[in-house]
Formats: C-alpha cells, structure tokens, sequence
C-alpha cells in the first residue's frame, strides 16, 4: 500500500508541470538553470511526500481456519483474525497495534522506545518475555496448530488460574543485548512489571507482577533461556509463581526444541496447586517451503495427582507454497493417565491466508 501512495503522491508535481507552460528562454526553450531549478523544487516536492508516507502505518494480517477430526468431535474453526498496524513515530521510537477479530479485542498495543542495544522500553501490551516458544514463535512462525500443554496452562493461553489471554499482560519492560555478533547478541535480558489480569483488564489488587528472562545465544541459531514470573491475581492476592528453562537451535534445515516450564498456582478455594511440564520439538525443512515436525508435550496438572497427567504426541507438515498462504496438518495422539478420560487421536488442519 505505501509504495503506491508515494508513486501517486511523486506523480503530482509532474501534473502541475504539465499544466502550466515552462519558461522559456528568448528560442522558446527552457534554459539549463531553469531546468535546474525545477528538478530541485521536484526533488523537495517528492522528499516531503517521503516523509509523510514514511509516517503512515504499516498494515498487515493474516486469518487462520481450519478443521479438526477426532472420535468424539468433528468441527470446522477459525483460530485467529488478525489486523496488525505498525509505524515509526520518530527515530528510534515506534508503536504496534494488532487487533483480533475473532472474539473481537485488542491483542496488542504498544510504545517502543529503542535509544541503545543495551537498553529499550516498551510499554502497553504484549507477549509476555516468558519461555522461548511464548516470545520467538509467533503463529505465523510457529510449527504446530496448537502451543504445548505446559505453556497453555501456566502461561495464560487457558491457564489453570483462569486466565485467557493469549500470554499477554498490559505492562512496562525493559530489554536489551549484549556482544552483539552479527545481528544477534550473545547475552540477553528482559524484565518486565505486569498488571496480572491479562488483556486489556486493569489491575484488581495494588500488586505487580514481576518477570524476568535472561538469554544465551552462543552461536548463531542456538539459544539458552531462562524465565521467571511472580505474581498476585484477583482481588484476594491468590499466588501466581511460574518457572521455565529451555533450549533451542534453529537454523538452516534444522529445528531442536525443548522447555520445561512448572508453576504453582493459588486456589480460590484455597490451598495451593504444583503443576509442572515439559516439551520436546524436533522438524526438518525439507525444501523452503516445506518442513516436517514431531514433538512429545506433557503436562502434570496436580504434581500430587498422577492422573492429572497428560501427554500428547503430535507429528505434522507445514507446506507454505507462496508467501500469502500456509498450510499445516497435524496428527495429534493424546494420552490421558486418568481412567475417567478417553484417549483421543485428533486430526487437524490449518490453513493461514496472510496479507
């Protein structure tokens, strides 16, 4: 969209040219300063017209539907509807809003401040820097269908204490690197103050969250991370404490991901909740576009319960064809350790339209 209104934009002074006719010298041709003088007042015309596209947001999204097959359920769906706005206020300062349209809210809406490597400061809402998966995977960068276990439930996608909110939190961070190499910094760090209550909910208690991650990035492609959250939820300050650690490399043809993540949660009724998981990811990109995964997700709800305990194995294709669409099928087989719950082998496919 933007490189079309600054050809249109460029386009009008040559209209206004055309309209008038250019001073001529004493043979009826223009002289070399007049046209000097022309192509001068053209180029400012155009670098203001620059300016101001350059002040426009950027727009972009994507939509993601699909179906999912099991013994219990058959069921079209749409996942995501998502309208991301973005643009640069001045220098080293910008801003994002990225709106979802399905279950209509604001997902995402901040001010970025970026003065060094070493320090910046972001505040508004946005992803939690908790966990590897939760900040650098993105859905449209993502593998599989659905994020594992440990990470839904202890993280606020449906976590155990009851929030939804896509791992977000409305807050203020500080991040930055250091020892960069080449376009990435060795060691990495994010701390963030967080309301708690998800998103775009103001907070119910006079606490504030606290989490932390701290990043090691070695070599290019591999990461070491380590997260930590406190917090208080609701107006009765019910504890809300997560762990994670993890590893990943990423790079060319390869993918190797793991992540333990473990939390303990207050209950409304009282008393406290252990729950801890863990997650391995392996994929292979066969071609550019496409990329074969498999990946082993469990989840122990109640550390005292072990039939609380459920692990998923999932293997699946991601094919992106052209830029605009992505193509992912998953095989999902879950296995429940309790006797009340069935196992399932659930079937789902996703298809992601991007713009």
């Amino acid at each position: 969209m933007k490189p079309i209104i600054i050809l249109l934009l460029s386009l009008l002074p040559f209209g206004a040219f055309a309209g008038e006719p250019a001073p001529a010298s004493a043979a009826g041709e223009p002289t070399v300063a007049e046209l000097s003088a022309q192509l001068e007042a053209l180029k400012a015309r155009t670098s203001t017209w620059d300016k101001i596209a350059a002040r426009l947001p950027r727009i972009s999204g994507y939509v993601q539907t699909g179906y999912e097959w099991s013994e219990t359920s058959s069921t079209f769906f749409i996942k995501r509807v998502r309208l991301n706005l973005a643009g640069d206020i001045a220098e080293k300062l910008d801003y994002r809003v990225q709106i979802e349209f399905c279950g209509p809210k604001i997902v995402d809406a901040y001010i970025r401040y970026r003065p060094f490597e070493q320090l910046n400061f972001q505040l508004g809402e946005y992803k939690l820097p908790f966990s590897i998966e939760n900040t650098d995977y993105v859905p449209l960068k993502y593998e599989f269908i659905e994020y594992p276990l440990s990470l839904r439930r202890l993280m606020g996608f449906n976590d155990v204490c009851g929030l939804s909110a896509t791992g977000r939190d409305m807050g203020a961070m500080l991040y930055g690197g250091f020892f960069n190499r080449k376009g990435y910094s060795v060691l990495g760090y994010n701390f963030g103050v967080f309301n708690g209550e998800g998103l775009n909910v103001k907070d119910k208690n006079k606490s504030k969250d606290l989490v932390a991650r701290l990043t090691l990035r070695p070599v290019r492609g591999l990461q070491i991370a380590g997260s930590y959250y406190w917090g208080e939820y609701g107006s009765d300050y019910l504890k809300r404490v997560r762990y994670g650690a993890g590893a990943c490399y990423d790079e060319g043809p390869l993918v190797v991901r793991a992540e333990w993540i473990c939390g303990t949660t207050g209950l409304p009724a009282g008393g406290e909740l252990d729950s801890d998981g863990w997650y391995a990811v392996g994929g292979w990109r066969v071609t550019p576009s496409l990329m074969s995964v498999v990946r082993y997700d469990t989840f122990l709800e109640n550390s005292s319960e072990s039939a609380s305990r459920q692990t998923n194995y999932t293997a699946g294709v991601v094919w992106q064809p052209v830029k605009y669409l992505r193509c992912q099928l998953n095989y999902t087989y879950e296995d429940y350790a309790s006797r009340a719950a069935a196992n399932r082998n659930v079937v789902s496919l996703m298809l992601s339209g991007i713009f």
